[in-house]
């Protein structure tokens, strides 16, 4: 049981490492430095959905698979106590996978959208007033109820897990799919912020992913919502001035 739970969790941290690998690698063969700005010959253009829905799923892969080390820690501690199982851990992470996976889908589907109307550049990146009219907004769904609720879940996977444990692979996966779902409504914000950054900066993908993570953490997530949300307000707010100056 030892060895599985150790080959499971290093072949977590393996794909999380390939992912942020793999996003190196797009981003080099972009034409962009780290913090997405253009650099050099752009040798992988996204113009269609398929290539463009494939970098949004490592993305999710090596943004979001961090954020899951606490729920899945919290699987463990139930798995004696209630009769888990590695399947049921396995099914967990497919479940969250999946949703967020479909969430990619969608920011694809979205950004395709948004560059056929103009309103991002080849490099997924909105114009001054539109970044700034996305970090207002996200700064202040922070301090909505869905957040709270949201966020909650996040927090706290383990009140989730009591409240809706089922055994199995199949248990496993539709917790997963649950969490998942409270997942993406507690932090598409910060994905939607990518069109603020470049959706190829890795500068923008490491701090939404330890924005996401700090939330998520059992001691400090309660005391940086609100914070994380006045600054991405201030930030929206003073882009904005800027803009009009």
């Amino acid at each position: 049981m030892v060895a599985i739970r150790s080959i499971l969790w290093l072949s977590f941290f393996g794909v999380i490492l390939a992912s942020w690998a793999f996003l190196y690698m797009m981003a080099m063969m972009s034409g962009v430095d780290l913090i997405g700005r253009p650099v050099g010959m752009n040798m992988m253009p996204m113009e269609t959905f398929g290539p463009l829905f494939a970098m949004w799923a490592i993305m999710m892969a090596a943004m979001m698979l961090p954020t899951m080390v606490p729920t899945l820690r919290a699987y463990e501690d139930l798995m004696q106590s209630a009769n888990g199982t590695r399947a049921g851990w396995l099914g967990v992470l497919l479940g969250y996978a999946i949703v967020w996976v479909a969430f990619a889908a969608l920011i694809t589907a979205a950004q395709l959208w948004l560059a056929s109307a103009g309103l991002v550049d080849e490099l997924g990146i909105a114009p001054t007033w539109l970044s700034a009219g996305l970090l207002v907004v996200v700064g202040a769904f922070q301090f909505t109820r869905v957040k709270e609720v949201c966020h909650g879940v996040c927090h706290a996977p383990t009140m989730y897990f009591l409240g809706h444990w089922r055994t199995g692979a199949l248990g496993g996966l539709r917790m997963g799919l649950g969490l998942g779902a409270f997942c993406v409504g507690c932090c598409w914000g910060f994905m939607a912020l990518g069109f603020v950054g470049g959706v190829m900066s890795l500068l923008w993908m490491g701090a939404a992913t330890l924005s996401m993570v700090i939330e998520k953490l059992p001691q400090l997530g309660a005391f940086v919502t609100r914070p994380m949300g006045y600054a991405l307000i201030a930030a929206g707010l003073g882009l904005g001035v800027s803009n009009v100056m």
